[in-house]
């Protein structure tokens, strides 16, 4: 999702708890560290006996609900995408709610544990947040401009499902051209009246259009097709605009009136089957980091209400 001014009042909000929550926090846990302009009871900071954890008072046992809750929240973001029939809110509300109340649990998981790792249950389940958190803002970071490199870039998108099928298509084509050239090519130019198709015997061809002919049987084969099958085509000289653009052009340059358009057919295919591989390349960069997001998500989740259940009991 792009960050434009639709998001100015969530950042607001967010902003504005975030100071309320901090002037709560130092007023109960640092007085005399802000003037005290609000009436907060001092007994929410009151801890259990024995026990010198932020998270153990009232107020800490706040944040952390607080913040436990919006995991919550933040997790059903997967199922109202997955259950599209689900008519609670509008699929734009919920992903702005997911990013800017995800980033309110900043403060409140560090006032909650008072700036402090505490135990080692305590310090892995921060450092798994650290990762849901980072690789969120990964996420959200490579959503502000790979869409636009993707427009800018790619000419001619396609759906990203097809991709597979349309360059099995490109083979298809490919190969009906190489066939059409080892038969004689009948439509590339003119032709002896005494022929009648199949392949031209050596003393009917014009040395000039047979020599072109087996330019682009020989480009077909050596460079054009092994690209076009190639997985992944990066590895090819064809892969590397600049390298297919030389090439073509030096192909072209020798190839008689009758083939140049056979040459601009397979500097297209070359052409849409690289646009397919940027395209690819930047779906994977799009999405691939979810793979990281979405099981520490749920790892997260589980881990801090078990955290909740256990330090409940404990204090």
């Amino acid at each position: 999702m792009l960050i434009n001014r639709s998001h100015l009042p969530w950042a607001f909000l967010t902003a504005l708890a975030t100071l309320v929550l901090a002037a709560i926090y130092f007023e109960v846990f640092r007085p005399g560290s802000i003037p005290n302009y609000l009436p907060v009871s001092t007994t929410l900071g009151a801890r259990p006996f024995g026990h010198r954890s932020v998270g153990a008072t009232p107020i800490g046992l706040w944040y952390g609900s607080a913040a436990f809750a919006i995991f919550i929240f933040a997790a059903l973001l997967g199922a109202r995408k997955k259950v599209r029939t689900w008519r609670i809110g509008q699929a734009d509300t919920w992903m702005r709610a997911h990013i800017w109340l995800s980033i309110l649990t900043v403060p409140l998981v560090l006032f909650h544990c008072g700036f402090r790792s505490g135990s080692m249950m305590t310090t892995g389940l921060l450092v798994l947040y650290s990762i849901v958190m980072l690789s969120g803002f990964y996420g959200l970071a490579l959503q502000q401009f790979i869409p636009r490199q993707m427009m800018n870039r790619l000419s001619q998108e396609v759906i990203y499902d097809q991709i597979p099928f349309l360059r099995a298509k490109l083979v298809e084509q490919a190969s009906a051209l190489r066939q059409q050239l080892q038969a004689g090519d009948p439509g590339a130019g003119p032709r002896p009246r005494a022929w009648s198709g199949g392949p031209l015997p050596p003393m009917l061809e014009d040395p000039k259009l047979a020599e072109a002919r087996a330019g682009l049987l020989e480009m077909l084969n050596e460079e054009v097709l092994p690209y076009l099958k190639s997985r992944p085509g990066s590895r090819c000289r064809l892969g590397k605009r600049q390298a297919s653009d030389n090439l073509f052009s030096m192909v072209r340059s020798g190839a008689t009136e009758q083939y140049e358009g056979r040459v601009d057919e397979m500097r297209l295919w070359c052409d849409q089957r690289r646009q397919m591989d940027h395209q690819e390349v930047m779906h994977h960069w799009l999405h691939y980091w979810l793979l990281v997001h979405v099981p520490t998500s749920l790892l997260l989740l589980i881990w801090t209400a078990w955290h909740a259940v256990t330090g409940l009991y404990y204090y």
